[in-house]
């Protein structure tokens, strides 16, 4: 994680404005963890994952977002409005420097190990996986809570993607198969 943000901090270099497109350039192949990993932190947040619409909005961009991992982009397209869009060089480090603390604990806690759930063939499952659970948004807002649980794996899925640690793939994997049984749970029975 601190890779990453260090790739962020040092494409900014001598600019005074950062384009999105410039920040996912700079990030490459790895742009689409950190976009599951944001979604999934932002419905998982208290009050904002549960203001009705939300989950199911982050669920389309994950949905979007890995739909184009899956057809073996390198990078996200964005259209231009977005990936245009610029935030002063200032802030984007201030941002980038507030998140070294939680990055550092990140990087002792996760590393590359079982690899093969995180590439070739593993990463498109866990990539259809991780559709999966945005697909099911809609009915996770439905359920009380349960969103949370789509949150969490989305989160989990993200930082696999990032951290390339297949055992937190798992972990996400078990957080999906919760998810959906409380959900079947609780429209079901």
């Amino acid at each position: 994680m601190t890779q990453l943000l260090d790739r962020i901090r040092d494409s900014s270099e001598g600019v005074e404005q950062v384009s999105v497109r410039d920040i996912l350039e700079a990030v490459g192949e790895r742009s689409f963890g950190p976009v599951v990993l944001l979604a999934g932190l932002i419905t998982l947040a208290p009050l904002v994952g549960d203001i009705p619409g939300v989950p199911t909005l982050l669920g389309l961009v994950v949905l979007l977002t890995l739909g184009q991992l899956l057809f073996r982009r390198h990078t996200i397209w964005l259209p231009d409005w977005i990936a245009g869009r610029q935030v002063p060089r200032a802030k984007l480090v201030k941002g980038v420097d507030w998140l070294r603390k939680p990055a550092r604990f990140l990087d002792r806690v996760t590393k590359p190990r079982l690899t093969l759930l995180i590439n070739g063939p593993g990463l498109y499952v866990m990539a259809l996986l991780c559709m999966l659970v945005a697909a099911a948004m809609p009915a996770m807002e439905v359920v009380p809570f349960s969103a949370n649980g789509g949150g969490a794996a989305l989160m989990a899925f993200g930082l696999a993607i990032v951290a390339r640690d297949g055992l937190v793939a798992l972990l996400a994997t078990t957080f999906t198969g919760l998810t959906f049984w409380v959900i079947l749970n609780n429209l079901v029975f």
